[in-house]
């Protein structure tokens, strides 16, 4: 089985490619470390400047700190804020990243120390996806444009996006080289890292129908589609028996006022930014970013992009765009969405060295300032 549907390209080609990830793996987790390093001391700064501690503004803000709660002193915490009439239960948060943080030690530092590992092997990983696909120039711009995205600051923050990244992005280079049960333990671990880590399982699993579809009978197949969710289930099924309620996680989640509404509440927003009514900037950020996202979805759905790739997208963009809830945390949901960039990736590969550089180092900047404004200066969750 081929999974990656594109033509094969000729000797000559193969063969550059296969010299050329030695030294262009390197080079794009260097321009990676170089981007959000870069970032981070802008942070750094930013934080000084304002009399705050930058350890704690990278590792210790929002949801870092229901992370570093749970690292501590494991799960059981309760929020309740009479004047909302809502309840947060850090059941809400799956339990990869905290137990990672509280192996090495707990902190704020531990937590950076977590995300910032996982952040280097995420940026690997994207890179041969997209040098598989486009070859090694391609994948070092894919890197490139991943860590220069606007919310891309969320990355050098103790969060679990890059954790998910990580894991996502070598499950489907396994995929893409038809190692199912490598894929398979590593959606096993996205699945316990957040909730959209149940689109890394879709992957492996819908892809594992389709080979059982076309004939294909191999023991790896049919364990690799069956385990691939068992990680986001188990997780899932333990929260609703710590509740006594079938549903419990889902309850949780409703309780900290996200839900799947089908798009509702985005459309909503959407509206009220076009029609004119007033919107702070992190809303008009995010209204931008859904709509680049759509426009790169349908470009990936017609560049003949491999069945993995598609199905972990889409379900990304599902989850994104149809939940209700903090709405400017969009865009972080959709930092997992690499595959989105790849047409971008095409582009700049066969454009002049000076334009690639030119468009990198301009979102890097944009990056840099937005990150900042989001992490020092702006007042709504990350």
């Amino acid at each position: 089985m081929d999974v990656t549907t594109r033509q094969t390209p000729p000797a000559p080609a193969r063969a550059a490619r296969r010299q050329e990830p030695a030294w262009s793996a390197g080079l794009a987790l260097a321009v990676f470390a170089g981007v959000r390093g870069a970032g981070v001391l802008v942070i750094t700064l930013g934080a000084w400047w304002a009399d705050r501690n930058p350890v704690r503004v990278l590792g210790g803000s929002w949801d870092s700190y229901w992370y570093l709660s749970i690292a501590a002193n494991g799960y059981g915490r309760t929020q309740m804020w009479p004047a909302s009439d809502s309840i947060q239960s850090d059941s809400a948060f799956f339990p990869l990243y905290p137990v990672l943080t509280h192996l090495l030690g707990g902190g704020p530092v531990a937590g950076l120390a977590v995300a910032w590992t996982a952040a280097a092997v995420a940026a690997v990983g994207i890179y041969r996806v997209g040098e598989r696909l486009l070859g090694a120039r391609a994948g070092v711009l894919l890197v490139a444009l991943w860590a220069s995205l606007p919310h891309a600051v969320v990355l050098t923050l103790g969060y679990t996006e890059p954790l998910l990244c990580a894991l996502a992005a070598w499950s489907l280079y396994a995929l893409l080289r038809e190692r199912w049960m490598w894929a398979a333990s590593l959606a096993v671990l996205a699945g316990l890292t957040r909730p959209t880590g149940i689109a890394v399982a879709a992957a492996v699993s819908v892809l594992a129908l389709r080979e059982l579809l076309r004939g294909g009978r191999a023991p790896a197949v049919w364990a690799a589609g069956l385990l691939a969710p068992a990680g986001w289930v188990s997780y899932v099924v333990a929260v609703g028996a710590r509740r006594h309620e079938l549903f419990g996680y889902f309850t949780v989640q409703r309780q900290w006022g996200s839900r799947f509404d089908f798009g509702a509440g985005t459309v909503g927003v959407v509206d009220k930014v076009l029609t004119g009514g007033e919107v702070t900037i992190p809303v008009a950020v995010t209204v931008a970013t859904l709509a680049v996202a759509g426009l790169l979805a349908v470009l990936l759905l017609l560049d003949r992009t491999p069945l993995p790739l598609l199905v972990y997208t889409a379900v990304l963009l599902v989850i994104a765009l149809g939940g209700a809830g903090f709405f400017e945390s969009k865009p972080r949901f959709l930092l997992p969405a690499f595959p989105l960039l790849l047409p971008v990736a095409s582009a700049m590969a066969k454009a002049r060295p000076r334009t690639a550089v030119a468009v990198t180092v301009g979102m890097a900047g944009l990056s840099f300032g937005y990150g900042a404004y989001l992490t020092l200066l702006a007042k709504v969750p990350l």
